[in-house]
């Protein structure tokens, strides 16, 4: 759990996935905290680097003294991607983070590589709507809204048939401090980009749950129609949030949206250069690059990108286990000097000693015992160099 003071408030923030992979920030609905896009995420997590956080007033994050804005909100998040040095994000804005996305990517273009639109459009409600919300929440709390706010946001048979999860659901959204939802409700009720949605020039997909009566699909596509060359498309089967129940169908759409910009090579050839120098170390990589000759250029490419942009980038194992199973493989090869350098590896990647050793007991048994312990004759060595390295830079 990660908390960043950004715009003057501590917001509640995680940074998942691929580390230089392109970038997605995802931005919630009113009333929800980040939790909403746990199951889209891990869909996502081995293809970009994802930022999810509570919106101020919600879930963690405090909300501040300032009366919220979307202008205000916007400046939360160009805050938080400063603090974590993200130059130019893609964002996926559902119902008031879609008006915060729209608000970034008509004032801050170049902040924005490609947007997602999600049961949102340029003005959501009226004056008179949001003004009945705030006197129901001040008067009496979210709990005389939150059935039918709840019901709004999933399908008609999703209560039923999900009894649990719509529970708990109802629980993230009632325990929304009321401050921070009056103010976000104050926010919609003022927001209107109408007329300023035709400025934006980030290719854009806009989305509608099939069932949403918050935002129409004829509302979404409206927006949609405004923004030079935007994508419409419908999710079927589900309400105002389709992160709830169609998770997949929504991270395949996005995916598709945002996995199409041209740089992707480019991203995975980072990626697995900052993966790279994450496991076997910043001095290994730097001598390693300097040595690049025009030759060797594209085969440098080629593991930079396939072995650590791609395998080493997956989420699955860790990568203290990806390096234990890199160990035995090399050893069963007889790759001496690669054995040497995963060995030396361990001191990033949090193998130890003995889990060296016991891969190295099935290199034995399944690859031979010659091979076996010539590897173990390199581990120790090498080891006991790290060791001895190690109490070198202590004593200086």
């Amino acid at each position: 759990m990660a908390f960043i003071t950004a715009n003057g408030i501590a917001i509640h923030a995680e940074v998942e996935g691929r580390a230089g992979a392109p970038r997605l920030v995802f931005l919630n609905s009113l009333g929800s905290d980040r939790r909403i896009w746990g199951e889209t995420v891990a869909r996502l997590a081995s293809r970009f680097q994802i930022l999810t956080f509570d919106q101020r007033g919600h879930g963690l994050s405090e909300t501040g003294a300032e009366p919220i804005t979307i202008p205000l909100l916007a400046g939360d998040v160009t805050a938080l991607l400063n603090a974590l040095g993200w130059s130019r994000v893609s964002l996926v804005g559902l119902s008031i983070g879609g008006l915060i996305a729209q608000h970034l990517a008509i004032h801050h273009p170049e902040r924005v590589e490609r947007l997602v639109l999600l049961d949102t459009a340029a003005r959501i409600g009226s004056v008179d709507s949001w003004n009945a919300r705030i006197a129901a929440v001040r008067g009496e709390g979210l709990k005389s809204i939150s059935e039918t706010v709840l019901r709004g946001w999933v399908s008609e048979g999703f209560p039923a048939a999900q009894p649990a999860r719509f529970a708990a659901w109802r629980r993230m959204f009632e325990a929304t401090p009321a401050e921070g939802y009056v103010g976000a409700c104050e926010a919609l009720r003022e927001a209107d980009y109408t007329d300023l949605v035709a400025t934006i020039r980030a290719p854009t997909l806009a989305l509608a749950g099939e069932g949403d009566r918050a935002t129409t699909p004829d509302l979404v596509r409206a927006t949609a129609e405004r923004i030079p060359g935007a994508r419409f498309e419908v999710i079927p089967g589900t309400g105002h949030l389709p992160c709830l129940e169609r998770a997949e169908d929504l991270a395949a759409l996005v995916a598709g949206h945002v996995g199409t910009s041209e740089d992707t090579e480019t991203s995975r050839f980072e990626a697995g250069m900052s993966v790279r120098r994450a496991v076997l170390g910043e001095a290994h990589v730097n001598r390693a690059t300097a040595a690049i000759t025009p030759f060797d250029a594209p085969f440098q490419r080629f593991i930079t990108e396939g072995a650590w942009g791609s395998v080493w980038a997956r989420s699955h194992f860790t990568r203290r286990e990806r390096s234990i199973v890199t160990i035995a493989l090399l050893a069963a090869l007889g790759q001496d000097d690669e054995v040497a350098m995963h060995v030396r590896a361990t001191a990033n990647t949090g193998a130890s000693p003995e889990d060296v050793a016991e891969a190295l007991l099935h290199v034995a048994v399944y690859a031979g015992v010659p091979a076996a312990n010539h590897a173990i004759k390199i581990a120790k060595t090498t080891f006991t160099e790290m060791t001895w390295t190690e109490r070198e830079g202590a004593a200086r």
